[in-house]
């Protein structure tokens, strides 16, 4: 189905519970209203992300520049179960202003979020989270996922 459906752009995802932060690699997102202002993120049962965005209610897009596809493909192959993706990749954490969760200060953009509600498709759930905080921080190319391990940008 990846051929079929990509390109898409690629975004990191951040969540934290009890303390620990993790990074998530994702395609499965979007916004999905302007009123309330609303994303959604679908991520899969098996995923370690999965039960901290859960149980914390809270999730922040973060929106990476090209530059940084070897991170991005890191942290989409590896588990924050027990590797700390920053520590890896060298990514660095930043607070986020209205959640307790944590951003990446590399990113181009971000999209805090809390979440509204969620439920079951498959063998993923989806989040909808309602939009907290945002910004626009710089300009900068983005990835889009064209197969498995290929990113592509604009221009």
């Amino acid at each position: 189905m990846g051929k079929i459906n990509n390109p898409n752009q690629i975004v990191l995802v951040t969540g934290r519970y009890k303390g620990k932060d993790n990074i998530i690699t994702m395609t499965w997102w979007t916004k999905t209203s302007f009123q309330p202002n609303l994303y959604l993120i679908s991520v899969g049962h098996i995923r370690h992300s999965h039960e901290m965005i859960s149980k914390s209610k809270c999730f922040v897009i973060n929106f990476m520049p090209f530059e940084l596809s070897k991170e991005i493909l890191y942290c989409g192959k590896s588990s924050g179960k027990g590797v700390d993706k920053f520590k890896e990749t060298g990514l660095h954490k930043e607070e986020a202003e209205k959640i307790d969760c944590c951003r990446i200060k590399e990113a181009l953009a971000f999209v805090e979020c809390r979440i509204i509600d969620s439920f079951v498709t498959g063998d993923h759930t989806v989040f909808i989270g309602e939009v907290v905080n945002a910004d626009f921080k710089k300009e900068g190319k983005r990835p889009f996922q064209l197969d498995r391990n290929v990113f592509v940008t604009t221009e």
